[in-house]
């Protein structure tokens, strides 16, 4: 018997039972024959084995549309942006991956921040996992926990959509419920979700720190950034730094003062690893900007 059939007599079993199951989804396989656009739900792996099948909404990224505001995509894995993130993701992916020289636990939670708004920190959150996306052996779940002031899904030209803050105030949501699975065939979104008025408390809350928990030890091959708010505005990212393995501080050139990104990274120091990216510098021997934003190396801060 094929996969497809097995997958097949499942679906009828799970039918049998009273699990309501999508007449045209046949998991991981094209909804019909001859239709080459798959289904709109598909099973995530680590929830197959035990009880009913879960299934993760699709969304469709306009990739030509991000290409144009000067971002990384797979249509371009050469551009001069790309090429920059490619050098970036490196020592991050070698602590993810435990090829580093000195462990790091959690290396594979990286959030990104900066000292204050307007510094590219969401540019460079989805440029990176988009870059880490093309890796051959890593997935990547890019998660808006800039609860207060979400743009993830605005920057993606998708419309909103529960995410994070109802998983962790909502016990009837789990993240299945919520992960935006992406045409970027390794790349998954996990929108901020609902408004809530107590944010910073619900961060900060064990529940975040299981839910933390969970997703780093749940996809042993799943890099999860972190797109969180600045640092010196508001105080939920120094609590999410506390779950992280790795963060990066964006500093603005000739913006950010030097006294601004002090006090960030004394926010961040208990971090096993801190490093800071700069953007929006001129490169002086093409005398312009670096694509849409310009990006130096990631250095050890």
């Amino acid at each position: 018997m094929s996969l497809i059939e097995k997958a097949a007599q499942r679906l009828e079993e799970l039918k049998r039972t009273g699990v309501a199951v999508p007449d045209d989804v046949v998991e991981g396989t094209p909804a019909a024959a001859g239709d080459d656009s798959g289904p709109e739900y598909t099973p995530l792996k680590s929830q197959q084995p035990q009880g009913p099948v879960q299934y993760s909404r699709v969304v469709e990224v306009d990739l030509s549309r991000l290409a144009a505001m000067g971002m990384v995509t797979p249509e371009a894995p050469h551009s001069p942006i790309a090429n920059e993130f490619r050098v970036i993701k490196r020592p991050l992916l070698a602590n993810a991956q435990g090829k580093s020289p000195v462990p790091v636990k959690n290396a594979n939670l990286i959030m990104i921040t900066s000292a204050l708004p307007g510094e590219g920190k969401s540019f460079s959150a989805l440029n990176l996992a988009m870059s880490i996306a093309m890796e051959l052996d890593s997935t990547v779940l890019l998660v808006d926990a800039d609860v207060a002031n979400p743009g993830l899904l605005k920057v993606l030209g998708l419309p909103p959509a529960r995410g994070l803050m109802d998983v962790l105030t909502n016990p009837d949501v789990s993240l299945s419920d919520v992960i935006l699975r992406t045409n970027v065939e390794k790349l998954s979104i996990l929108p901020a979700g609902t408004h809530h008025q107590r944010a910073t408390e619900v961060l900060a809350s064990d529940l975040m720190g299981q839910l933390v928990a969970e997703m780093a030890a749940r996809y042993p091959d799943r890099v999860i950034i972190f797109d969180s708010p600045p640092l010196l505005p508001t105080t939920e990212s120094r609590v999410l730094a506390t779950h992280m393995g790795q963060v990066i501080v964006v500093v603005e050139a000739d913006t950010t003062t030097h006294s601004n990104l002090k006090q960030a990274l004394a926010h961040v120091e208990s971090c096993p690893v801190v490093l800071t990216m700069l953007n929006k510098a001129v490169r002086s021997e093409v005398a312009q900007y670096y694509g849409y934003y310009g990006y130096s190396r990631a250095a050890q801060a």
